[in-house]
């Protein structure tokens, strides 16, 4: 489960980066040094943030190449620049893999974030079951032959369609609807919660505002929601008002891919269009991707130009070998790994007397509601970082801190999982996590006040628990055997 090279030596590995480091050091030194110092201080902390994992060098080396200086605008035979016949080897692989891996009937691999897969999902099924009718009511076989005011009505049409996802503080994404971002103004947006009391999903409370609101699309997915979802019960309420169920699967992509997550709990069989990002779980590259049914296919393929600036053939190509390590039985070892140790840290936390949201997990995160320590959100994600873990700061369900000091920290088991760390490892890391809570005091501000920002550490507890983080890290070292001739 340790990020190590596949098939190559750890010192063929150090030699790659040596000479990269050197050609970026002739250039600019400064970028090399920093490169450097941000695999010393990953190595150096708990990786806990639940988005973030370790790729594996050879996901890493793929994006450092020429496929990065080539226009490839369109998709596979169809591109708006000559000389892409590389670029099609590489996009039709990825893609390849991303179907294999999932089971999905169509994927499209050139989004660039999982903000990016979403607006493609948003626009294709906008195109597919607005746009498309309102042409052939007119006649017209493009936008560009509607008439100026058969245009303006389809405007307007676009414009007027509604979106129904989980809302922010019951674990939800900013994507799925939110003003801040474009989703929200794209869309009128209604949201879900979960139950006051268990924290969980109450799928006859989502129908029922499913029915009262009739939304174009029903969004499920999460970034901090610790159960698993339903996708059946999702689709059957989709159905039932005639909306698309997208799926943002970005969290938990590799729990999918590595065959955990199954029948009613795999979005990918009962979703009209599934989006994740590449980079969490899923152990890739910094990226997104889109999978659908065959009757959104078209409209995804047209992401770029539609809202995707030029394609990244570089991380193309390391999405493909992503998806190809994916499909290795290593990986759904890995994967159930994933979820076996988020169990063991929410047992070590519950049994140190850390309030859990919904009392557990069976994905991989965990969700702490912080305020019976007396701390915000921000406090303890700070404090936490003090002492050499490094966490995010969340809110909880009806969080009274809000979304920027909330009540909560999210921790994930991905990247830890991907050092080798075990059920045991990850209780002892409960402890630890435990004992900065408990030994964090809120500040006082300068009025006097309590301060939602500030706080106390007891003396000495950031380096006692940073020294036994450095015990368990050491026996568990991040890239073995990698070693780039600098202080790392």
């Amino acid at each position: 489960m340790t990020v190590t090279p596949t098939a190559v030596d750890a010192g063929t590995v150090s030699t790659a980066y040596r000479a990269a480091l050197d050609v970026i050091s002739s250039v600019e030194p400064r970028i090399a040094d920093a490169i450097g110092a941000e695999l010393t201080d990953q190595r150096a902390s708990l990786k806990l943030i639940a988005s973030e994992n370790y790729a594996s060098p050879a996901v890493l080396l793929t994006m450092g190449n020429w496929l990065s200086d080539k226009y490839a605008e369109g998709t596979v035979g169809h591109r708006f620049y000559a000389g892409c016949q590389n670029v099609d080897t590489v996009e039709g692989l990825a893609a390849e893999h991303a179907r294999e891996l999932f089971g999905a009937p169509h994927a499209y691999v050139q989004p660039h974030s999982g903000i990016d897969a979403n607006l493609v999902a948003f626009w294709a099924v906008l195109a597919q079951r607005v746009e498309a009718p309102a042409l052939a009511v007119a006649g017209a076989r493009h936008v560009n032959d509607l008439a100026e005011a058969d245009w303006s009505t389809l405007r307007h049409a676009l414009g007027d369609q509604r979106m129904l996802g989980m809302s922010l503080d019951a674990g939800g994404h900013l994507t799925h609807g939110f003003r801040p971002n474009i989703s929200g103004k794209m869309f009128d947006q209604s949201s879900y919660g979960t139950d006051p009391e268990t924290g969980l999903l109450d799928y006859a409370a989502v129908r029922a505002k499913a029915r009262e609101f009739r939304p174009l699309i029903l969004m499920a997915g999460y970034s901090a929601y610790p159960r698993r979802v339903d996708f059946a019960a999702m689709r059957e309420i989709a159905d039932e008002v005639g909306a698309t169920l997208i799926v943002d699967m970005a969290h938990f992509a590799g729990l999918v891919a590595g065959k955990v997550f199954t029948g009613d709990f795999d979005p990918v069989p009962h979703a009209h269009v599934v989006t994740s990002t590449t980079h969490k779980s899923l152990r890739g590259p910094r990226g997104g991707f889109v999978l659908c049914q065959p009757e959104f296919a078209d409209a995804v393929d047209r992401g770029c130009p539609m809202v995707l600036g030029g394609p990244l053939p570089h991380v193309m190509a390391a999405k493909a070998v992503a998806f190809a390590e994916a499909r290795r039985p290593s990986f759904a070892t890995y994967a159930q790994a994933v979820l076996d140790n988020a169990v063991a840290l929410a047992e070590g936390l519950t049994r140190r007397g850390v309030r859990l949201v919904t009392g557990g997990t069976d994905n991989h995160l965990v969700l702490l509601d912080v305020t019976s320590f007396g701390l915000t959100g921000r406090q303890a994600e700070s404090a936490l970082l003090d002492a050499g873990i490094v966490t995010n700061r969340n809110a909880v369900p009806a969080d009274p801190n809000g979304a920027w000091y909330t009540s909560g920290i999210r921790l994930g088991t991905p990247a830890l999982t991907s050092r080798g760390f075990g059920p045991a490892e990850f209780d002892r890391t409960a402890e630890l996590i435990a004992g900065v809570l408990a030994g964090t005091s809120p500040g006082a501000t300068s009025s006097g006040g309590v301060s939602k920002a500030h706080y106390t550490l007891a003396d000495g507890l950031a380096d006692r628990t940073r020294s036994a983080a450095a015990e368990l890290l050491a026996a568990h070292p991040l890239y073995p055997g990698l070693d780039l001739g600098r202080d790392t």
